[in-house]
């Protein structure tokens, strides 16, 4: 199993970012580059390293545990719908958009919500931590 750090994965990110903006400024753009990289970047970033958790393929250390290789485990009667709910979490969207799509496509809401719950995206957030 592969185990890496959040914070060591995503200063990697940030110093990569702030490269290509200094070069297209012409001049290091230092701190504002990161804080440009964190207001942007940093959720999707977050939520992909999450789900790269979830389906077991990176053990991040930040992550909770015993969220690692939940999706190998859990809902493997409904495939579909889990790619369906996953494909829409990994785009950016949150719980409420998975369920007006559930809504609007008639899919049954007793799964839907048994997956959102499951994975409870909500309290998977990380707030970026400066370094000083």
């Amino acid at each position: 199993m592969v185990k890496k750090s959040i914070w060591d994965d995503s200063r990697r990110e940030i110093d990569c970012h702030k490269w290509i903006e200094s070069q297209r400024a012409g001049y290091d753009m230092g701190e504002t580059a990161v804080r440009s990289w964190i207001r942007d970047h940093w959720r999707g970033y977050l939520r992909a390293k999450w789900l790269e958790h979830l389906q077991g393929r990176t053990f991040w250390i930040e992550l909770d545990r015993n969220d690692f290789g939940l999706l190998l485990s859990k809902f493997q009667d409904q495939p579909v719908l889990l790619d369906r709910v996953v494909d829409r979490l990994k785009s950016g969207q949150e719980n409420l958009h998975v369920i007006l799509w559930a809504l609007d496509y008639n899919i049954p809401m007793e799964s839907v919500l048994a997956i959102l719950l499951a994975l409870d995206i909500n309290s998977r957030r990380l707030s970026y931590q400066f370094y000083e």
